[in-house]
């Protein structure tokens, strides 16, 4: 089942043949969406998040890499949310029961949000998963981390995107 929605989560990245959009670099601005939390609401980025450093954290149940990642960063999270982190998790393409049932024991107090059919993870170039965009505090991308990150090195990207405000 996980290979199939493995599959399903590819050819709906891969735009089913639609436009090729390639990721935000270094020095663009991040694109813009407004996407449901799991939690309720909904976030807008950047409007919301103006003058916080955010991680923009895409990622689905299927993802091997993604559990240990996403419980990892918590710690990251308290400590740093004070001085101006925000983690966004982005589930792709998932219903919000799985995804619920996914985040529930993970004890994560950060945003978990909902791109049901996939269109921000293409407006971001998203090709496969786990994969981190850094936004600074003016909303332009500073970084990206392809796979999984361990928290020392998460936290030293994001330090050095903190201490630049």
């Amino acid at each position: 089942m996980r290979i199939v929605g493995a599959l399903l989560v590819f050819l709906l990245l891969a735009g089913c043949g639609g436009s090729d959009t390639p990721a935000p670099t270094n020095g663009q601005p991040a694109p813009a969406f407004q996407l449901n939390a799991l939690a309720g609401g909904a976030v807008n980025l950047p409007a919301e998040l103006a003058g916080k450093v955010v991680a923009l954290r895409f990622w689905a149940d299927w993802c091997p890499y993604c559990r240990k990642e996403m419980a990892e960063l918590q710690p990251v999270y308290a400590r740093l949310r004070g001085r101006g982190l925000e983690i966004l998790a982005v589930n792709v393409a998932q219903d919000r029961d799985t995804v619920r049932r996914f985040v529930e024991p993970l004890n994560i107090a950060y945003p978990v949000l909902l791109d049901p059919d996939g269109a921000t993870a293409r407006a971001y170039g998203v090709k496969a998963l786990p994969i981190t965009f850094l936004v600074d505090a003016q909303g332009v991308v500073r970084g990206k981390i392809v796979g999984e990150a361990t928290p020392a090195v998460f936290e030293r990207k994001v330090l050095e995107l903190l201490d630049g405000r």
